[in-house]
């Protein structure tokens, strides 16, 4: 480990940086060298700026990634590096706001059934009962299950929060039919790692992703479904059937309401709630077409 490397670590330690934000941001500031050939802490704003472009005209990376590495370079500059930042020099890109995927009910049941192992279809069930990050998900813990309460304890989410979240009684059917077929039983996680699930390890991301994929492509889905589409379906279909946006806030542990506002957007009972003006125009009947 070289000495930037272990002051950035224990910088981001004592902040209390998740371990995932660590090793994103210890990952850019590798790459940033990288594209130099040179070591971090002889670079400066011109290199950023100009690494900035790379990423947009080179990489085709979106403005949130971007944001993203300039975030990782800007930690390590002013407290690895004790140097002044300037916002005004190294800009963050203007995002672009689009509205995510959204899968109807009829499309979930058919991308969940069409899972291709028992497994892969309560990672699916698990994904879109509960409205959980990829991530939350990998690291759940069998003590987390609280069936007593019939809810999961999602523990160090998205900014090290805590919260909880329902236990669907046909999602815990479920979680109990995964129990009963895993090989070797562990003792900590929910979704161990390992071919054949039996693993001292959890899973990680890259296995719901893959289910996600593998499932759509089986079902003759054509929307790109990935992990976090089935938390936006949750969340948009609870706001559907009815949930007030604050209940669903807090369900997805997002800090403010205007995260949670966007599935205004989404829901049909909100969209098909207001008629168009169309609607309401006295129209002749149309013309027929010229012989």
């Amino acid at each position: 480990m070289t000495h930037l490397r272990r002051i950035m670590l224990e910088e981001l330690e004592r902040r209390n940086y998740s371990e995932a934000t660590a090793r994103y941001y210890i990952r850019k500031v590798e790459a940033f060298a990288r594209h130099f050939q040179r070591s971090p802490d002889r670079l400066g704003t011109r290199h950023i700026r100009e690494y900035q472009a790379h990423l947009f005209a080179k990489r085709k990376l979106s403005p949130g990634t971007v944001t993203n590495h300039l975030c990782a370079l800007r930690f390590f500059y002013i407290q690895t590096l004790k140097r002044p930042w300037s916002i005004a020099d190294t800009p963050y890109p203007k995002k672009t706001h689009r509205l995510p995927t959204i899968l109807s009910q009829e499309e979930v049941a058919q991308l969940i059934d069409a899972a291709p192992t028992p497994f892969y279809r309560t990672v699916l069930m698990t994904l879109y009962a509960t409205g959980v990050r990829n991530a939350e998900l990998t690291r759940l813990k069998i003590s987390d299950i609280d069936s007593r309460r019939m809810v999961i304890h999602i523990q160090g989410g998205k900014g090290r929060q805590d919260r909880d979240v329902m236990l669907s009684p046909i999602l815990l059917d479920e979680l109990r039919s995964h129990w009963r077929r895993l090989r070797k039983k562990s003792s900590v996680w929910l979704f161990p790692s390992n071919r054949w699930h039996s693993g001292n390890q959890p899973i990680d991301t890259k296995t719901p992703r893959h289910a996600c994929q593998y499932a759509a492509r089986r079902a003759g889905i054509k929307k790109k479904v990935y992990p976090h589409v089935l938390r936006h379906c949750f969340a948009t279909h609870l706001l559907e059937a009815g949930a007030d946006l604050h209940t669903i806030q807090i369900l997805l542990g997002h800090h403010d309401l205007k995260e949670t506002a966007i599935y205004l957007h989404l829901s049909q009972r909100h969209l098909h709630a207001t008629a168009s003006p169309l609607d309401s125009l006295v129209l002749q009947s149309r013309l027929q077409p010229e012989e």
